[in-house]
Protein backbone atom coordinates (compact mmCIF):
# COMPACT_ATOMS: atom_id res chain seq x y z
CA UNK A 1 0.00 0.00 0.00
CA UNK A 2 1.22 3.64 -1.13
CA UNK A 3 2.07 5.75 1.69
CA UNK A 4 -0.20 8.92 1.76
CA UNK A 5 1.30 12.50 1.30
CA UNK A 6 1.03 13.34 5.10
CA UNK A 7 2.88 9.94 6.19
CA UNK A 8 5.67 10.27 3.74
CA UNK A 9 6.54 13.94 5.32
CA UNK A 10 9.58 13.55 7.77
CA UNK A 11 8.10 14.20 11.41
CA UNK A 12 9.82 17.59 12.02
CA UNK A 13 7.75 18.46 8.87
CA UNK A 14 4.12 17.61 10.65
CA UNK A 15 2.85 20.59 11.76
CA UNK A 16 -0.61 21.57 12.55
CA UNK A 17 -2.93 23.35 11.87
CA UNK A 18 -3.18 24.63 15.49
CA UNK A 19 0.31 25.16 15.47
CA UNK A 20 0.63 27.52 12.43
CA UNK A 21 -1.94 30.13 13.65
CA UNK A 22 -0.55 29.47 16.97
CA UNK A 23 2.98 30.90 15.35
CA UNK A 24 0.89 33.51 13.03
CA UNK A 25 -0.62 34.77 16.10
CA UNK A 26 2.80 35.07 17.87
CA UNK A 27 4.31 36.62 14.92
CA UNK A 28 1.27 39.27 14.33
CA UNK A 29 2.09 42.04 16.70
CA UNK A 30 5.06 42.51 15.46
CA UNK A 31 4.07 43.14 12.15
CA UNK A 32 1.20 45.07 13.34
CA UNK A 33 3.83 47.37 14.99
CA UNK A 34 5.97 47.77 11.95
CA UNK A 35 3.00 48.32 9.66
CA UNK A 36 1.72 50.85 12.21
CA UNK A 37 5.50 52.95 12.97
CA UNK A 38 6.95 52.37 9.79
CA UNK A 39 4.62 51.53 6.75
CA UNK A 40 1.85 54.00 7.69
CA UNK A 41 4.17 57.25 8.77
CA UNK A 42 5.83 56.24 5.73
CA UNK A 43 2.67 56.62 3.14
CA UNK A 44 1.55 59.28 5.05
CA UNK A 45 4.67 61.68 4.01
CA UNK A 46 4.64 59.96 0.41
CA UNK A 47 1.04 61.54 0.29
CA UNK A 48 1.54 64.30 1.91
CA UNK A 49 4.22 65.38 -0.22
CA UNK A 50 1.86 65.50 -4.01
CA UNK A 51 -0.76 67.28 -2.31
CA UNK A 52 -1.38 70.74 -0.58
CA UNK A 53 -1.29 69.80 3.05
CA UNK A 54 -0.59 72.23 6.19
CA UNK A 55 -0.24 71.12 9.86
CA UNK A 56 -4.02 71.17 10.83
CA UNK A 57 -5.89 70.28 7.48
CA UNK A 58 -3.41 67.80 5.50
CA UNK A 59 -4.20 66.47 1.50
CA UNK A 60 -6.37 69.75 0.81
CA UNK A 61 -5.31 69.06 -2.99
CA UNK A 62 -3.25 67.20 -5.40
CA UNK A 63 -0.54 69.04 -6.28
CA UNK A 64 1.22 66.00 -8.29
CA UNK A 65 5.32 67.10 -8.18
CA UNK A 66 5.01 71.02 -7.59
CA UNK A 67 6.26 70.23 -4.29
CA UNK A 68 9.27 68.77 -5.33
CA UNK A 69 9.58 71.09 -8.10
CA UNK A 70 9.62 74.11 -5.22
CA UNK A 71 12.11 72.00 -2.69
CA UNK A 72 14.60 71.63 -5.60
CA UNK A 73 14.54 75.22 -7.28
CA UNK A 74 14.64 76.72 -3.35
CA UNK A 75 18.24 77.14 -3.07
CA UNK A 76 18.17 77.12 0.77
CA UNK A 77 17.06 73.44 0.31
CA UNK A 78 19.89 72.27 -1.98
CA UNK A 79 22.86 73.81 0.14
CA UNK A 80 21.17 72.31 3.38
CA UNK A 81 21.46 69.21 1.60
CA UNK A 82 25.30 69.58 0.62
CA UNK A 83 26.04 70.66 4.13
CA UNK A 84 24.50 67.71 5.43
CA UNK A 85 26.28 65.32 3.28
CA UNK A 86 29.42 66.97 4.33
CA UNK A 87 28.21 67.36 7.96
CA UNK A 88 27.51 63.40 7.70
CA UNK A 89 31.01 62.45 6.44
CA UNK A 90 33.31 64.63 8.29
CA UNK A 91 31.90 63.73 11.40
CA UNK A 92 32.08 59.66 10.92
CA UNK A 93 35.58 59.41 9.64
CA UNK A 94 36.14 61.88 12.76
CA UNK A 95 34.69 59.45 15.32
CA UNK A 96 35.60 55.85 13.53
CA UNK A 97 39.31 57.47 12.99
CA UNK A 98 39.24 58.66 17.06
CA UNK A 99 37.50 55.75 18.35
CA UNK A 100 39.32 52.60 16.73
CA UNK A 101 42.77 54.93 18.21
CA UNK A 102 40.78 55.13 21.52
CA UNK A 103 39.60 51.57 21.13
CA UNK A 104 43.22 49.89 20.31
CA UNK A 105 44.66 51.60 23.05
CA UNK A 106 41.86 50.83 25.41
CA UNK A 107 41.98 47.23 25.10
CA UNK A 108 45.86 47.31 25.48
CA UNK A 109 45.92 49.18 28.34
CA UNK A 110 43.23 47.71 30.00
CA UNK A 111 42.09 44.14 29.98
CA UNK A 112 39.66 44.09 33.36
CA UNK A 113 36.83 46.83 34.31
CA UNK A 114 38.03 50.20 34.67
CA UNK A 115 36.94 53.68 35.34
CA UNK A 116 38.73 54.51 32.31
CA UNK A 117 35.77 52.59 30.73
CA UNK A 118 33.13 54.55 32.07
CA UNK A 119 34.51 57.74 31.77
CA UNK A 120 35.17 57.17 27.77
CA UNK A 121 31.43 56.09 27.52
CA UNK A 122 29.58 58.86 29.61
CA UNK A 123 28.66 61.28 26.41
CA UNK A 124 26.82 58.33 25.37
CA UNK A 125 24.28 58.31 27.93
CA UNK A 126 23.96 61.85 28.26
CA UNK A 127 20.94 63.45 26.70
CA UNK A 128 21.82 65.09 23.22
CA UNK A 129 20.14 67.90 24.66
CA UNK A 130 22.68 68.20 27.57
CA UNK A 131 25.41 67.95 25.57
CA UNK A 132 24.61 70.70 23.69
CA UNK A 133 24.12 73.12 26.25
CA UNK A 134 26.95 71.97 27.68
CA UNK A 135 29.09 72.52 24.72
CA UNK A 136 27.26 75.61 24.19
CA UNK A 137 28.24 76.99 27.75
CA UNK A 138 32.24 75.83 26.75
CA UNK A 139 32.06 78.00 23.71
CA UNK A 140 30.50 80.83 25.44
CA UNK A 141 32.90 83.91 25.01
CA UNK A 142 31.57 85.28 27.94
CA UNK A 143 33.24 83.67 30.97
CA UNK A 144 33.12 79.85 28.87
CA UNK A 145 36.03 77.04 29.11
CA UNK A 146 37.02 77.89 25.92
CA UNK A 147 37.29 81.82 26.76
CA UNK A 148 38.81 81.05 29.70
CA UNK A 149 41.37 78.87 28.61
CA UNK A 150 42.59 81.31 25.60
CA UNK A 151 42.50 83.92 28.22
CA UNK A 152 44.73 82.04 30.32
CA UNK A 153 47.58 81.90 27.16
CA UNK A 154 47.16 85.95 26.98
CA UNK A 155 44.59 85.66 24.30
CA UNK A 156 41.48 87.43 23.58
CA UNK A 157 38.71 85.01 24.86
CA UNK A 158 35.95 87.30 24.71
CA UNK A 159 36.50 87.62 20.77
CA UNK A 160 36.62 84.27 20.66
CA UNK A 161 33.02 83.08 19.32
CA UNK A 162 32.69 80.19 17.37
CA UNK A 163 28.75 79.61 17.29
CA UNK A 164 28.58 83.60 15.90
CA UNK A 165 30.81 82.92 13.03
CA UNK A 166 29.53 81.49 9.89
CA UNK A 167 32.93 79.45 8.92
CA UNK A 168 33.25 78.28 12.54
CA UNK A 169 29.37 77.82 14.00
CA UNK A 170 28.69 74.15 12.18
CA UNK A 171 33.12 72.88 12.91
CA UNK A 172 31.76 73.79 16.50
CA UNK A 173 28.74 71.30 16.18
CA UNK A 174 30.61 68.60 14.71
CA UNK A 175 33.37 68.72 17.39
CA UNK A 176 30.59 68.49 20.02
CA UNK A 177 28.77 65.57 17.59
CA UNK A 178 32.19 64.16 17.57
CA UNK A 179 32.58 64.35 21.61
CA UNK A 180 29.21 62.75 22.17
CA UNK A 181 29.23 59.63 19.62
CA UNK A 182 32.50 58.62 19.39
CA UNK A 183 32.20 56.33 22.41
CA UNK A 184 29.83 53.98 20.35
CA UNK A 185 32.16 53.71 18.01
CA UNK A 186 34.94 52.77 20.83
CA UNK A 187 32.13 50.41 22.37
CA UNK A 188 31.87 48.73 19.04
CA UNK A 189 34.95 48.43 17.94
CA UNK A 190 36.49 47.44 22.10
CA UNK A 191 34.18 44.76 21.72
CA UNK A 192 35.50 43.19 18.21
CA UNK A 193 39.17 43.54 19.78
CA UNK A 194 37.93 41.05 22.48
CA UNK A 195 36.85 38.60 20.11
CA UNK A 196 40.56 38.83 18.32
CA UNK A 197 42.71 35.19 17.97
CA UNK A 198 45.31 35.95 20.95
CA UNK A 199 47.13 32.87 18.99
CA UNK A 200 47.30 34.30 15.75
CA UNK A 201 48.65 37.59 17.46
CA UNK A 202 51.37 36.40 19.34
CA UNK A 203 52.46 34.48 16.64
CA UNK A 204 52.62 37.62 14.22
CA UNK A 205 54.24 39.31 17.12
CA UNK A 206 57.32 36.07 17.23
CA UNK A 207 57.31 36.55 13.38
CA UNK A 208 58.35 40.11 14.37
CA UNK A 209 54.97 42.08 13.80
CA UNK A 210 55.08 45.17 15.82
CA UNK A 211 53.41 48.70 16.26
CA UNK A 212 51.78 50.05 12.95
CA UNK A 213 52.60 46.56 11.39
CA UNK A 214 50.93 44.57 13.45
CA UNK A 215 47.96 46.43 13.54
CA UNK A 216 47.57 46.68 9.76
CA UNK A 217 48.34 43.26 9.59
CA UNK A 218 46.54 41.66 11.81
CA UNK A 219 44.31 43.66 14.38
CA UNK A 220 42.55 45.71 11.58
CA UNK A 221 41.59 43.15 9.19
CA UNK A 222 40.03 41.11 12.01
CA UNK A 223 38.11 44.44 13.38
CA UNK A 224 37.46 45.47 9.75
CA UNK A 225 33.63 44.17 9.46
CA UNK A 226 32.90 46.02 12.99
CA UNK A 227 34.85 48.99 11.52
CA UNK A 228 32.49 49.39 8.92
CA UNK A 229 29.59 48.35 10.78
CA UNK A 230 30.45 51.38 12.99
CA UNK A 231 30.79 53.74 10.38
CA UNK A 232 27.93 53.32 8.89
CA UNK A 233 25.58 53.53 12.23
CA UNK A 234 27.74 56.63 12.72
CA UNK A 235 27.02 58.07 9.10
CA UNK A 236 23.08 57.46 9.71
CA UNK A 237 22.98 58.98 13.05
CA UNK A 238 24.98 62.15 11.76
CA UNK A 239 22.40 62.38 9.41
CA UNK A 240 19.40 62.92 11.52
CA UNK A 241 21.14 65.65 13.33
CA UNK A 242 18.83 68.62 14.91
CA UNK A 243 18.76 68.35 18.62
CA UNK A 244 22.45 69.54 18.64
CA UNK A 245 21.73 72.62 15.95
CA UNK A 246 18.40 73.31 17.88
CA UNK A 247 19.95 73.64 21.49
CA UNK A 248 23.22 75.57 20.41
CA UNK A 249 22.31 77.69 17.30
CA UNK A 250 19.09 77.31 16.04
CA UNK A 251 20.19 76.80 12.49
CA UNK A 252 22.27 80.32 12.41
CA UNK A 253 23.76 82.52 11.99
CA UNK A 254 21.98 83.04 9.10
CA UNK A 255 21.72 79.46 7.03
CA UNK A 256 25.20 78.09 8.88
CA UNK A 257 24.46 75.31 10.33
CA UNK A 258 20.83 74.89 9.15
CA UNK A 259 20.90 71.23 8.17
CA UNK A 260 18.36 68.99 6.06
CA UNK A 261 16.68 67.76 9.37
CA UNK A 262 16.49 71.43 11.34
CA UNK A 263 14.91 72.41 7.90
CA UNK A 264 12.15 69.97 8.06
CA UNK A 265 11.21 71.19 11.26
CA UNK A 266 11.20 74.50 10.24
CA UNK A 267 8.94 74.85 7.26
CA UNK A 268 6.74 72.03 8.85
CA UNK A 269 6.61 73.32 12.85
CA UNK A 270 7.14 76.92 12.04
CA UNK A 271 5.80 77.47 8.72
CA UNK A 272 3.18 75.03 8.76
CA UNK A 273 3.94 73.63 5.24
CA UNK A 274 3.23 70.15 5.52
CA UNK A 275 3.60 69.18 1.80
CA UNK A 276 6.83 70.68 1.54
CA UNK A 277 8.49 69.53 4.59
CA UNK A 278 7.56 65.80 3.42
CA UNK A 279 9.00 66.79 0.20
CA UNK A 280 12.10 67.84 1.57
CA UNK A 281 12.11 64.37 3.97
CA UNK A 282 11.65 62.09 1.46
CA UNK A 283 14.51 63.73 -0.64
CA UNK A 284 16.70 63.79 2.49
CA UNK A 285 15.72 60.01 2.23
CA UNK A 286 17.04 59.79 -1.41
CA UNK A 287 20.28 60.97 -0.70
CA UNK A 288 21.58 59.01 2.27
CA UNK A 289 20.25 56.33 0.51
CA UNK A 290 22.69 57.17 -1.96
CA UNK A 291 25.18 57.64 0.03
CA UNK A 292 24.94 54.71 2.60
CA UNK A 293 24.42 52.34 -0.38
CA UNK A 294 28.21 52.08 -0.75
CA UNK A 295 28.86 51.60 2.96
CA UNK A 296 26.55 48.53 2.85
CA UNK A 297 27.98 46.94 -0.02
CA UNK A 298 31.53 47.38 1.70
CA UNK A 299 30.17 46.17 5.12
CA UNK A 300 29.00 43.41 3.19
CA UNK A 301 32.11 42.30 1.56
CA UNK A 302 33.92 42.84 4.84
CA UNK A 303 31.89 40.64 6.81
CA UNK A 304 32.02 37.71 3.85
CA UNK A 305 35.80 37.90 3.47
CA UNK A 306 36.27 37.95 7.42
Amino acid sequence: MALSRTAARPPHLLVSRKERWARRSLVSPSVLALLVLGAYPLLFIIAASVSDSSLGKPFRAWTGTENFETVLADGDVVASLWRTVAYALAVSLASVALGVVAAVALERATRGGSIVKTILLLPLIIPPVVVGTLWKLIFNPGGGLLSTIVEFFGGDGAALAPLSSTAWALPAIALTDVWEWTPLVILLVYTSLLGQDEATREAAALDGAHGWRLFRSITLPAIAGAVAAAFFIRLVIAFKVFDLVFVMTSGGPGQATTTTSYLIYQVALKEFDVGRASAITLLLAVVVTLVTLPIVALTRKVHRDA
